[in-house]
This record gives structure tokens, sequence and C-alpha cells, in this order.
């Protein structure tokens, strides 16, 4: 009997978290404590510029994939974008932003 073509979970799910937002690409929206975020996952292979992470200060080099999130009502904006390491994105519920001195 031939195989059926069903498509994948991994599939429905995109379809259904994520959604196309203007110019910048595809997004899933986030809800936490801290509001609506529009997140978007940035392969390593598509990093070409260096970012500071406002999650540890550090600096997210080149080559690194991280997450860049904004708030959900600034759609179209790239004022408040920011670019953060996946495990600050994470884990910023339990510490906040670190301020520069």
């Amino acid at each position: 009997m031939p195989r059926r073509n069903v498509p994948s979970r991994s599939a429905n799910l995109r379809s259904a978290e994520q959604q196309p937002v203007g110019g910048l690409g595809w997004a899933r929206a986030e809800t936490a404590q801290d509001g609506e975020w529009l997140v978007r996952t940035v392969p390593g292979a598509q990093t070409v510029k260096q970012y500071r992470c406002p999650g540890c200060d550090h600096e997210i080099r080149p080559g690194t994939g991280h997450v860049v999130a904004w708030p959900a009502d600034e759609v179209g904006t790239s004022a408040d974008r920011r670019h953060w390491h996946t495990g600050c994105w994470a884990g910023r519920q339990r510490r906040g932003p670190v301020r520069r001195r």
C-alpha cells in the first residue's frame, strides 16, 4: 500500500503560531508578565552583524543564532526591536535587562 502524504505536525504548528509581520519576516506571538511580544528566531547562518544583548549586556557575534523581539503593538517599526541571546530571552522573567554604566 502506498504511503500517505500527511503534513508534519511542526508544519501545522508553524502556520498556526507564526504570522508574517510586514517586512520583518515570520514571527511568533508570546505573552509574558512584561507584555505581548513578537519574537523571531534568527539562525546563526543568517547573522552578519554584531549586536548587544539587553539581557546580559554581552555581544552577540556574527554567526551566533539568537532571537529578535519587539512589542506586539509596535508592528512596522524597527526602533523597538532588540536582539537577545536565546537563553537570555528565555530567562528574562528571572532577571531584568542589564543597565549599562
